[in-house]
């Protein structure tokens, strides 16, 4: 592992998941988030692996699969996997009840969450894992306050974005002078 570490600087992430795949039955990826660095390379090596290896396995197989470095840890809600790559040594069942976490709090804010959820809704989806995942390692494990957070920022962006207001000035209201500078605006 200290040679693949060597090799991948990047990867250097053996607490927490790698990547964070969520794709429907028939394939189409619907949510990807990669949390250590691969290569765009790496990245399609990694699709075909999970299409060609957690799709077609039959509903009563282990959820667990070891390939190389890591380890595909997934489970299917309705038409949707959730595969999480963790490194060989994580605890899977540890990585199981944090895919479920994440399902849940996508429920609460979707109202039982569906594939069209994730199409149409994609940054939702994402502010919800971002919210919960911070490098690939789980920092907020209340729903609550997950959904509470995101609640806050839709609120906050609705605000700033009411009709008839400059959103422009609102925006500007506490940037440094080299803040506005890199905005090419004049303080």
């Amino acid at each position: 592992m200290a040679d693949l570490d060597a090799a991948h600087p990047g990867r250097a992430n053996k607490l927490g998941w790698h990547f964070l795949v969520l794709m429907s039955r028939q394939g189409k990826i619907r949510l990807s988030e990669f949390f250590s660095s691969y290569s765009e390379a790496e990245k399609r090596r990694i699709v075909r692996d999970i299409t060609s290896e957690v799709l077609p396995r039959a509903p009563k197989m282990c959820n667990i699969i070891e390939k190389g470095e890591y380890k595909f840890v997934y489970r299917r809600y309705a038409s949707l996997y959730f595969i999480a790559g963790v490194p060989q040594g994580m605890n899977e069942l540890l990585v199981l009840e944090q895919i479920h976490l994440f399902v849940e709090a996508l429920d609460g804010y979707f109202n039982s969450v569906c594939e069209l959820d994730l199409v149409f809704s994609l940054h939702k989806s994402l502010m919800i894992l971002f919210e919960m995942f911070i490098g690939g390692m789980l920092c907020e494990s209340n729903k609550r306050e997950v959904l509470k957070s995101i609640v806050e920022a839709e609120e906050l962006v609705e605000e700033m974005t009411k009709p008839g207001e400059d959103t422009a000035a609102q925006l500007d209201d506490g940037l440094s002078y080299q803040e506005h500078f890199q905005l090419g605006r004049k303080p």
